[in-house]
């Protein structure tokens, strides 16, 4: 009986092995099967600050300019702002076009600035505009600027 004792003890770990094994077989084809998972937008770890500025830009008959685009950040101390300028020509003027408050959870969202040159600065046409993602973060109680993104790009200014 010993003997017997041995083998059933053997075929019975034997069999433990196998289920086991065939067990982790079957996760790892579902594992396999199952679509990757990606980073959530919110995890900062797997975020790109950016901001971007739309083609075109408009401006209205009494000098009022109005730029757009996206932008997106992740956790801020301070607070933070999208802010513009547009130039056009040869000129080294730029004019500052309006802020925007951001929120910075890491998705992607719009800003829209405003604001009103002289009538006779800027005409519809080409233009240079730049975007500035910047936060106002406190560093021994003096807010101090800490640049998230820059974007520059030609735009299109069109009559509104």
């Amino acid at each position: 009986m010993p003997v017997r004792s041995a083998t059933r003890t053997r075929v019975t770990a034997t069999a433990a092995v196998k289920a086991a094994a065939a067990a982790a077989a079957g996760a790892a084809l579902l594992l396999l099967s199952a679509p990757a998972a990606s980073a959530a937008p919110h995890d900062a770890r797997h975020i790109t600050e950016s901001v971007t500025v739309d083609s075109t830009g408009r401006l209205a008959a009494d000098g009022t300019v109005t730029l757009s685009g996206t932008y997106r950040c992740t956790a801020a101390v301070g607070a933070v702002f999208v802010s513009s300028s547009v130039s056009q020509g040869d000129s080294s003027v730029e004019y500052g076009i309006g802020g925007t408050w951001a929120v910075c959870d890491g998705l992607e969202h719009r800003w829209v600035n405003t604001g009103k040159s002289s009538a006779n600065d800027l005409k519809p046409g080409a233009a240079r505009v730049e975007a500035t993602l910047m936060e106002l973060r406190p560093i021994g109680g003096l807010p101090l600027p800490a640049f998230h993104a820059i974007h520059a790009q030609n735009v299109t200014l069109t009559e509104a």
